[in-house]
């Protein structure tokens, strides 16, 4: 049974609202599409400010950005740890992607309010809803060429089935874009386990570093971090606090130092002293390529010179909230680096989680990590079919 087919068994679609209401129906789902991306253009000018102004954070400082930090503290942790515990994957991914499942829905919604008939002109908005939908270029154009035979072929007419038809065509094109893809985080046999992170700036890098060290800490594994971002201001102090509030341990030189010399400190260090665990963060200056690949390209020697079959991880975060730049800005990370996979940050504070098709149709890079809310335990492991309905929940119609 594939996702779409799984999608209708589970969940019902909304009573279709009689013709006479189309218009207030179209106000509604303008106002709501209108009030996402308001809510993302704020949250996108909100962090910016926060990030210039956090470029020289206080001792105390745990965290990179803004949404990624959740006002977090031990004590916090503990009285919520038992409530995370209970809840099931469906139910983060179900609370993590309402933000994008109701913009989802709203676009979807406008586009269909005052449908008639099927023609160019609806192919023509179809293309556009998706486009602000971040589904990608690219994909609006195939699914759009694909979904004019497909409609015509149904015979659709009631706005049901050509939601159907289009929400169908976005899963499955989604799931045969995923075929062979491998979500899952790779192990060393033995000795040390190496992942590289790497980004720009401000994406929710070292948070989730941060909370992937929580996690392995307390499956009991020794877990040490590597502060290989050596030339942004407060970096290296913000993965040391985050060492700290964990409780591992942080290889780290003074600014400017060489960033394959803080690596080739944490290596050794990691066969020695017998790490489970070695997770590095890395600089993000994607505005001069030459130099960013000529560092990678050094810390990866470093790297593999002491582990052969390491790093057996490279992760690229991407910040959810910017859309279609994250995109750009995956395009060109993987073009100055062997990136394995990718970390989708922040995918619960935006209305943009459209994205994940992009990325998975364009750019065949498997999505790895998700964060799904601010806790410490909503980082968690992609699940393609739970991203699937969470994001697309009560927009299709029940199995008849």
């Amino acid at each position: 049974m594939g996702f779409f087919d799984k999608l209708k068994k589970a969940f019902s679609f909304e009573p279709e609202k009689e013709e006479n209401e189309a218009e207030k129906v179209a106000d509604k789902a303008e106002t709501e599409t209108s009030d996402a991306n308001a809510a993302d253009s704020a949250e996108e000018t909100s962090k910016s400010e926060l990030v210039e102004k956090k470029a020289q954070p206080e001792p105390d400082q745990a965290v990179e950005e803004t949404h990624e930090t959740d006002g977090e503290n031990d004590s916090g942790q503990s009285a919520s740890k038992d409530v995370l515990e209970e809840k099931t994957e469906e139910e983060r991914y179900d609370k993590g992607l309402a933000k994008s499942r109701k913009g989802f829905g709203a676009k979807i919604n406008a586009l269909l309010a005052n449908f008639r008939h099927v023609d160019e002109d609806f192919f023509d908005d179809l293309e556009e809803t998706l486009i602000e939908a971040d589904v990608g270029y690219e994909t609006a154009m195939n699914i759009s060429d694909e979904l004019r035979d497909e409609v015509k072929l149904r015979n659709a007419k009631k706005k049901s089935d050509v939601s159907d038809a289009i929400i169908e065509r976005l899963v499955n094109l989604y799931e045969e874009s995923g075929k062979g893809e491998d979500n899952a985080l790779h192990f060393a046999k033995q000795g040390p386990t190496v992942f590289l992170f790497v980004g720009v700036n401000g994406v929710g890098k070292t948070t989730t570093i941060g909370k992937l060290a929580h996690r392995y800490k307390e499956e009991g594994k020794k877990v040490l971090l590597a502060a290989g971002d050596t030339f942004r201001a407060g970096a290296i102090e913000q993965l040391a606090e985050w060492g700290r509030r964990v409780g591992v341990d942080v290889v780290k030189k003074p600014e400017q130092s060489d960033p394959a010399a803080v690596v080739y400190d944490a290596v050794v260090k990691a066969k020695q002293e017998n790490y489970d665990i070695l997770l590095v963060d890395t600089a993000g200056r994607l505005q001069n390529k030459v130099n960013l690949m000529k560092e990678l390209d050094k810390i990866k020697r470093v790297i593999t010179r002491e582990i052969p079959d390491a790093p057996h991880e490279v992760l690229l975060a991407l910040d959810a909230t910017t859309g279609q730049n994250a995109l750009t800005q995956a395009k060109q990370f993987k073009e100055v680096t062997d990136v394995t996979g990718i970390v989708l940050t922040k995918l619960d504070g935006t209305a943009r989680g459209g994205i994940v098709l992009a990325i998975r149709n364009e750019l065949k890079l498997p999505v790895k990590l998700v964060g799904l809310g601010e806790q410490m335990d909503d980082l968690r492991d992609f699940d393609p079919q739970e991203f699937v309905i969470g994001l697309f929940k009560g927009l299709v119609a029940k199995d008849r």
